[in-house]
């Protein structure tokens, strides 16, 4: 007789996910649930991917950390995904966005955040469903709190679910199971057997995601496209990384502070050589220097400075990134551009 498992928020950790099914003696035939969320954080998002999309008999359903890398929303352990999949990467979001957001099967709804009590399972919300900040926040106006859902439901299909850590045992109550055991951060992975709702658990190698953060702080950064990144987005990055006390991630931030004031600095200096190409187009087109400016692509700021109007709030407007600074100033023939070290 053919099984259904289903399997807690997994979070890239391949090694338990690996032992577990082997602990439960997963056969060909049995349907294997993933509630969503089986990457960032643990170590091997990949190769659990890999494994979903290569096992015949296999769901995954939609969480949030699979809807922020579907919606670009991109934070840290996002970052370090986009890294390791590399060219893959896209092919993974395609996969993102044909993944559903519930099954139900003859014993129970799998979803992998939430359940409206009072709503028809064909008209949940997706953002509710799969624990999005937009669907949090809208449980939390609803019951209080986004948690809230749990001690509302009523139903007699059981609702099981991940999402919210529960400990190291899952959360039995009101007819759900809250199966999320936190494996990525040194907890359990767990899966409930249906049907008979047998719970089935491995314990985690280690806090794969406190070991993640630090590993990879310096290729994510080194990823992040600098030279594009406005200014103010700049400060803002490196405001929010002022607390990291790792040396090697302390000096490339100190190298992009000094790189990317060095560039910002430039703007007197632009204005200057700004000037003197102004007069060299008059020198040498005389009444034509209107056409002659046109040709080129910031004009603008040639008839502001013939004008005497060319100020540093101008250039901020549209000479906003590195890219852009570093552009101008050497088709200008600005000396001493700065440059960075890492």
């Amino acid at each position: 007789m053919s099984r259904t498992l289903v399997i807690g928020d997994i979070h890239g950790c391949y090694n338990e996910l690996i032992r577990l099914t082997t602990l439960i003696g997963l056969k060909e035939d049995d349907l294997l649930i993933s509630v969503g969320d089986i990457i960032d954080r643990g170590p091997k998002s990949k190769e659990v991917y890999h494994y979903f999309r290569n096992r015949p008999n296999s769901i995954v359903l939609a969480g949030n950390h699979e809807r922020k890398h579907l919606n670009g929303v991109l934070s840290y352990a996002q970052e370090i995904v986009r890294l390791q999949f590399g060219d893959e990467y896209p092919a993974f979001l395609e996969w993102c966005a044909t993944i559903g957001y519930y099954h139900e099967t003859a014993d129970a709804i799998i979803v992998h955040a939430a359940f409206e009590h009072d709503c028809a399972l064909t008209e949940q919300r997706e953002d509710v469903l799969s624990g999005s900040t937009a669907g949090d926040k809208y449980l939390e106006k609803k019951y209080g709190s986004s948690a809230e859902w749990v001690n509302k439901y009523r139903g007699v299909k059981p609702v099981i679910y991940g999402h919210h850590v529960t400990g190291d045992q899952p959360e039995m109550r009101n007819n759900t199971f809250g199966i999320d055991t936190g494996a990525c951060h040194g907890g359990y992975l767990t899966a409930i057997e249906l049907p008979g709702f047998i719970v089935h658990q491995v314990k985690a190698e280690k806090d794969y995601w406190k070991e993640e953060q630090a590993s990879w702080q310096i290729p994510v950064l080194r990823a992040k496209d600098w030279e594009n990144m406005p200014f103010e987005s700049i400060r803002k990055q490196l405001d929010k990384l002022a607390y990291i006390e790792v040396p090697e991630v302390k000096a490339f931030l100190a190298d992009i502070e000094r790189w990317s004031a060095g560039l910002y600095a430039l703007y007197p200096v632009i204005i200057e050589a700004l000037a003197t190409f102004v007069t060299q187009l008059v020198s040498t087109h005389g009444a034509d220097f209107s056409k002659a400016a046109n040709q080129y692509t910031f004009k603008a700021y040639l008839f502001k400075s013939k004008a005497n109007n060319l100020k540093i709030e101008d250039l901020g407007k549209s000479l906003n990134t590195p890219a852009k600074v570093m552009e101008l100033a050497n088709v200008l023939g600005v000396a001493d551009i700065p440059l960075r070290n890492y």
